[in-house]
């Protein structure tokens, strides 16, 4: 290596900068490439310890790089003198690869640690116009086969027969005949239903297999009458070996799939763009950013949010304001009307009875990212030192920062800097829904909302508060959480019942007549948090009334400490296939 000068410090920078990117995907590879293995031996506990080795694998990589470059070529390196020289080199030495964009996101991640950015600076980092809108196009598929109808007019059963022998292998197959006559079967009766005939032109799928906690599934698309249907096939491995669970067609089904409530699939991927490009074509509603993350590249998801949310402000002229419902105790939440996205700030100060603090909040978001999501746990991004024009928020918020915000957010003449902000998928929240919808949507949100709290359990997830507020309904009209400041593990909560009085005078009293530890919990509480009205409490204590005893949370522990992966499904229970063993 030449010796470093100010002169050649930016190239000897992009270099290492390069190289640690290269071991980045190499590691991200070789964590993902065993979900195979992991999924045909039923290892899920295995699979766990990928998921969390794989999530925390970034931010390791670029503390590691930035050590790295700050060693060797720190004294250098200046922001004003080669920081866009260093953009303009490492941009050179990608631009030709299959990952260029995922590289792209990799340097930005380097140069504002670096430099200690504050906002954004075009020179030096890959901003929005340095990134091509993902064009959703009809072209050559690279990473997936197609299956085309022969002359003599083969039958869906055949086809599929064909899919399925393409990906024996690799999901250890049993019976493919079976799996096949069911899957057509389906198929056939959703086409006819759709177009009257259930002929198909041709079918492409996906080269690599998509997994995810127990489950593994064949993505693709149905071409037919000149239309393309969604095409998702989920196996599970049980004791009968691994069969087809359920066949998905419709964008509704699909989307829930590729939920911003549900962990990231392990899929192998060579060309991340080309990827985007099947699934959106598939999934026409969901944003790049979500699918992005979904396939594992939650960093760069992250990026193209940012760049989601930067063309929005360009293109409209609405101000950032105080999020519609009731205030929360501990996070300052505001929207932009024209974006679903909410956005959240710790407050510097929270409002008793909470007890909590800004590390520990930070520490439950934390949480929330590593842990299995299970379609109720609504995905949180972290962005840090963004800068906005001041004239984009309402007077009404700039008030809130100021009185509440003056840690996180410093406001000026022009311009708003806030140091750490969280954004989640902008949903509405449960205890409006309710209020605001017709009496049979409202009944089933909060039977939905005893099931959320149910599933969260299952994967070992107490929510803490269980106030409606913290709840929201998705466009799906399924129940999730997206308010984490109190959440904990089931595991680490110590349900009991309350003790009896000992006098009449102790129920009376403002205060316990007994001794309450930190991590104590009295299921039989809840129906005070739990405010419905007459017919709703009734439909939910009817469906959900274990929840108010302790038996239902200490047999949940029990399970979770066994060793017990429970397996939440992303479908509805009418659609897994029956099999003559069941």
């Amino acid at each position: 290596m030449d010796r470093i000068t100010e002169k050649n410090a930016a190239r000897h920078a992009a270099g290492i900068i390069l190289e640690s990117f290269e071991e980045y995907k190499t590691r991200f590879s070789e964590i993902t490439v065993r979900a195979e293995a992991r999924f045909i031996t039923r290892d899920f506990h295995g699979g766990r310890k990928d998921a969390l080795e794989r999530l925390d694998l970034y931010a390791a990589i670029v503390s590691q790089t930035v050590m790295k470059v700050q060693e060797s070529v720190g004294p250098y390196l200046d922001q004003h003198k080669n920081g866009a020289t260093l953009k303009r080199i490492f941009g050179e030495m990608v631009a030709l690869r299959e990952d260029t964009e995922l590289a792209e996101t990799f340097f930005n991640s380097i140069a504002r640690k670096i430099f200690s950015i504050v906002g954004m600076i075009p020179s030096i980092e890959f901003t929005t116009p340095d990134f091509k809108i993902p064009m959703i196009q009809e072209r050559t598929c690279y990473i997936c086969r197609s299956f085309l109808v022969p002359e003599n007019d083969i039958t869906v059963s055949g086809m599929m027969e064909k899919v399925l022998e393409a990906f024996r292998e690799k999901l250890n197959l049993q019976d493919i005949h079976t799996d096949a006559a069911k899957i057509a079967g389906v198929i056939e009766k959703h086409l006819t239903r759709l177009y009257g005939l259930s002929r198909i032109d041709y079918i492409e799928v996906i080269e690599s297999v998509f997994y995810r906690q127990k489950a593994a599934y064949i993505i693709g698309r149905i071409r037919t009458n000149m239309r393309i249907s969604p095409l998702i096939i989920a196996f599970l491995n049980g004791k009968e070996g691994v069969r087809a669970d359920a066949v998905l067609l419709t964008d509704r089904s699909s989307s829930t799939i590729f939920s911003f409530t549900r962990s990231y699939f392990h899929v192998m991927v060579q060309r991340p763009s080309e990827m985007i490009n099947f699934l959106k074509s598939i999934l026409p509603n969901k944003r790049v950013s979500e699918l992005y993350t979904a396939i594992g590249f939650h960093k760069h998801g992250k990026s193209e949010l940012f760049r989601e949310l930067t063309r929005s402000l360009a293109i409209s002229n609405d101000r950032f304001e105080i999020a519609p419902g009731e205030k929360g105790m501990v996070m300052l939440v505001f929207t932009l009307p024209s974006f679903d996205v909410v956005f959240k700030i710790i407050k510097d100060h929270f409002e008793y009875p909470k007890k909590t603090h800004r590390q520990a909040v930070r520490d439950c978001y934390r949480l929330v990212f590593r842990h299995n999501r299970v379609g109720r746990l609504v995905d949180a991004q972290v962005f840090e030192r963004l800068e906005f024009e001041k004239r984009r928020f309402s007077d009404a918020l700039l008030e809130e920062f100021r009185l509440h915000a003056r840690e996180t957010v410093t406001i000026t003449e022009n311009r708003v800097t806030i140091l750490h902000l969280f954004t989640e998928r902008r949903i509405r929240p449960l205890d409006l829904y309710i209020k605001e919808e017709s009496e049979p949507f409202a009944m089933d949100a909060i039977v939905d909302y005893g099931n959320a709290i149910k599933e969260l359990a299952a994967c070992n997830i107490f929510p803490g508060d269980l106030f409606l507020k913290n709840f929201g309904v998705t466009r799906h009209r399924r129940v999730v959480f997206y308010d984490y400041d109190e959440i904990a593990l089931v595991t680490d909560c110590n349900f009991r019942r309350i003790p009896k009085s000992r006098r009449y005078d102790d129920e009376l009293s403002s205060e316990p007549w007994y001794f309450v530890g930190e991590h104590d919990i009295f299921p039989e509480e809840f129906k005070t948090f739990i405010h419905l009205p007459g017919p709703m409490k009734q439909a939910f204590e009817k469906a959900h009334g274990d929840l108010y005893t302790v038996e239902f949370w200490q047999t949940m522990q029990a399970r979770i400490k066994t060793g017990e992966v429970m397996h939440i499904f992303p479908y509805e229970k009418h659609k897994r296939f029956k099999y003559h063993s069941d």
